[in-house]
């Protein structure tokens, strides 16, 4: 007998040819809506990444303006505040005028360059008695460094003018001690050295007098110390 051979049904064979077809087509459209989204999204690219760009730089050019207008305010209080400062020195500028005029006064009557005259006090320095069993006469001999003190403590209380032994200082005066005399300036004086000091008196007197100051030091290296309050004490220029 002849086997029976089996023959595909042709409807089926007719939808495998469709079903393939219909696959194809789609599988052609998705690829070329990939392929046409991938082109729009790479030719998207640069206008974003330009817009990115310039945003960026319009925020970074509004900080800096920001931070600008932050020095700008500051500088202006500080200018207006040196505005209101001249003001205020323009309005006392009288006063400050006199008061220069005085200091100016005041500076050269310590050079000397002015006679002085007016109130003050006479410090008189004298060596003590000789002491037989005083191993050093220098112990009771007035040395530069006792004037020194005297000089000091009267520039200090603010003297205007001094003088010793009728010598006018300036500034630049140097004192330096010779055995029995001291050289100021460069002329010799002996003991006893008598200090004028033009100033006031209720400043001078006191601040010489302290306790433990200039009178209790010199009287305790055996110098003799005389004080004197003046009315008028008058000294020529340099």
């Amino acid at each position: 007998m002849k086997k029976l051979q089996n023959k595909p049904n042709r409807s089926v064979v007719n939808k495998r040819i469709i079903f393939s077809l219909v696959c194809l087509v789609l599988g052609f459209i998705l690829a070329y809506s990939y392929s046409l989204s991938s082109s729009k999204k790479m030719s998207g690219e640069p206008t974003s990444s330009k817009y990115f760009e310039h945003e960026e730089r319009y925020r970074e050019d509004l900080i800096q303006q920001k931070e600008r207008n932050k020095e700008l305010e500051t500088e202006l209080v500080a200018r207006q505040q040196q505005v209101r400062e001249i003001e205020k020195s323009l309005s006392g500028s009288e006063e400050q005028y006199e008061s220069l005029i005085d200091e100016a006064e005041d500076l050269r009557l310590l050079l000397g360059i002015l006679p002085s005259t007016g109130e003050g006090v006479i410090v008189q320095l004298e060596d003590a008695e000789y002491d037989p069993a005083s191993v050093n006469p220098n112990d009771y001999i007035v040395h530069e460094s006792h004037v020194f003190q005297v000089l000091n403590e009267l520039k200090i209380s603010g003297a205007q003018a001094i003088s010793i032994n009728g010598q006018r200082l300036q500034a630049n005066s140097y004192i330096k001690c010779n055995g029995p005399v001291i050289t100021i300036d460069g002329k010799q004086f002996p003991a006893p050295f008598v200090i004028e000091a033009i100033g006031d008196p209720t400043v001078l007197m006191p601040s010489l007098k302290l306790t433990g100051g200039v009178l209790d030091q010199l009287l305790n290296d055996n110098i003799v110390v005389t004080i004197e309050e003046k009315s008028k004490i008058q000294m020529p220029a340099l």
